[in-house]
């Protein structure tokens, strides 16, 4: 076995046919981490002139003018290989610390233990914790949760061999109806350009601050964007109302009820039918009165309702951020941006429809719960990868670790 630098063609090749590829791996992450003053390396293992083994190397200048390494989604490898894991470990560290390299960290595409819907482990199902055993052998150290860079824990809809309809049948009742409604409405689906994107990140910036998390800024966006976009590996939407067309859908059916109401003969008999057809009217009065509102404080006939960004890359699409205007979030056009994209899923033959992060140790109810039981809905599976880990290679690795827990950090 040879240790060598790869081109970016020969990493890239290796990637693309790699079972671990994701978009954190791909070669254009490196492009976008040099925007922000990291350096790239392609690394491999040759084995007869051919690659068994990569990563995609970062290095970053940190304290005391040492470099942190971080191979994000790596290594691309066989874990159940020890051989080949020591040895590359073993040489990717070499390599690190040849360039002052104090730390190496890797947070692999690998599932630590199979889930199911709810969150508890499968029995007899796909168990990878002899490959955290074999980490921590090497010298690494298990991140916590909450101090990981990259999402641990995520939702999951499998599409392999499956048709709209049985996903449709599948997901939970209450989410079909939900869907149809929404379609009814009359919401659209708009792709954004390049320069639409800051409608993107408005959404995103009001829903973050309503919740509470951190948002990428719009720069990030532009820089997918263009990076993904012409391979059509990134899809920025948005969701839109026209309120003029959905009134008039309102009038209509409250017109049809109407009809249906004076049809009904006045008797005991009927009286908990007209009473149920007398409320459907009401509340389309309340809804017809509420878009003229909307309407009239707006001055506007079409409303953004919500945006969502998605990875496309072979074998999963990825719903990566999305976000809502709260004063609309009754109309649940979120439900029609992932079905949708479910739909692109199977007509495209992805494996899977990957609803992305949720909060660690779901079955246990954690803070959060909501993000995961929106997912749910759609039926699908809990997924825990094996996490992050972090390799210590100089000593500077603990001074700088204790300089972050006196300064409040983790």
């Amino acid at each position: 076995m040879d240790f060598v630098e790869l081109t970016e063609k020969e990493y890239q090749k290796f990637w693309e046919n790699h079972p671990q590829k994701t978009f954190l791996s791909a070669p254009k992450i490196a492009k976008l981490r040099e925007k922000t003053n990291w350096k790239s390396y392609f690394v491999g293992v040759k084995e007869n002139k051919k690659v068994v083994a990569a990563a995609l190397l970062l290095s970053h200048k940190r304290k005391f003018n040492v470099n942190e390494f971080y191979s994000p989604r790596g290594f691309l490898l066989d874990y159940n290989n020890k051989e080949l894991l020591t040895f590359f470990v073993e040489k990717v560290k070499e390599f690190a610390k040849s360039k002052n390299g104090y730390i190496l960290r890797i947070d692999p595409y690998v599932i630590y233990k199979q889930r199911d819907i709810n969150g508890d482990i499968v029995e007899g199902g796909e168990d990878n914790s002899h490959v955290v055993e074999y980490l921590t052998s090497l010298g690494f150290k298990k991140v916590k949760n909450e101090n990981m860079e990259q999402v641990g824990w995520m939702f999951s809809l499998g599409l392999e061999g499956k048709s709209e309809e049985q996903i449709l049948k599948e997901m939970q009742s209450s989410t079909r109806n939900t869907i149809r409604k929404a379609e009814k409405l009359g919401i659209t689906m708009t792709e954004l350009s390049y320069d639409e994107l800051d409608r993107f990140q408005n959404i995103m910036e009001k829903t973050g601050a309503r919740k509470n998390f951190a948002v990428r800024n719009l720069e990030y966006y532009q820089n997918m964007y263009d990076l993904f976009h012409d391979s059509n590996e990134v899809k920025y939407y948005v969701t839109e109302l026209n309120l003029k067309e959905y009134i008039e859908k309102l009038k209509e059916t409250k017109q049809e009820k109407e009809e249906k109401l004076s049809k009904l003969k006045d008797d005991k008999d009927n009286e908990g039918q007209r009473n149920n057809i007398i409320s459907e009217i009401e509340s389309l009065d309340k809804r017809i009165d509420e878009a003229k509102e909307i309407m009239k404080t707006t001055g506007k006939d079409i409303i953004t309702l919500s945006g969502s960004m998605f990875i496309l890359i072979d074998p999963e699409v990825i719903y990566l951020a999305g976000g809502n205007y709260e004063e609309y979030m009754r109309f649940n056009s979120q439900y029609i941006i992932q079905w949708e994209l479910i739909k692109y899923g199977i007509e495209h033959n992805f494996k899977k429809h990957n609803f992305y992060g949720i909060p660690a140790n779901i079955n246990e109810h954690p803070k959060d719960y909501g993000i995961y039981e929106f997912k749910r809905r759609f039926n699908g599976y809990v997924e825990e990868l094996i996490g992050e880990f972090e390799l210590p290679l100089k000593k500077e690795y603990y001074l700088i670790k204790l300089l972050k827990k006196l300064k409040g950090g983790k």
